[in-house]
């Protein structure tokens, strides 16, 4: 499932960094926040715009671990396995969540794009340990019965 990259919204992101080159990470950063993900459609029409290859922006894109080109979920869940997150058991609190969702290593996103589950190194909270965050709000103290009601009021929502 594609999404087709609508020219006048990059014009309006593009517009506001006056057409700059040199602006291409934040030129990516709302496109990604549009889309939730950089569409590969996008890369051709920055590199129309803004006079970079598209092998330029696909480097940028790919060198920088905060940008997806893979679709993601309208729930982005990010569990910690810190350090201080793992020894407050991190793992389970995944396991039961990809469980629940049917995902596996392969798998990150649920066919409907509800739901993308990510792990990441730290958080920054250690002291909540363990934490996870959906689209960036802070779950701290977090249980695998905790994490899965979280999840059912978050599919209630919708």
């Amino acid at each position: 499932m594609s999404e087709v990259v609508d020219n006048k919204e990059m014009d309006e992101i593009l517009q506001k960094y006056g057409y700059e080159k040199s602006c291409i990470i934040p030129i990516l950063q709302e496109t990604q926040a549009k889309y939730r993900y950089l569409p590969k459609e996008a890369f051709s029409y920055l590199s129309e715009n803004l006079g970079i290859s598209t092998a330029k922006i696909y480097s940028i894109a790919t060198f920088y671990e905060n940008f997806s080109l893979e679709q993601k979920g309208k729930y982005v869940i990010k569990i910690c396995d810190g350090t201080a997150c793992h020894v407050r058991k991190s793992i389970p609190i995944l396991e039961r969540l990809k469980s629940q969702l049917g995902l596996t290593e392969a798998k990150v996103t649920t066919d409907d794009l509800m739901f993308t589950i990510e792990t990441v190194s730290c958080l920054g909270a250690c002291g909540l340990a363990p934490v996870l965050t959906v689209n960036d709000q802070v779950y701290p103290a977090m249980t695998p019965d905790k994490a899965q009601e979280l999840l059912m009021r978050l599919k209630e929502e919708e």
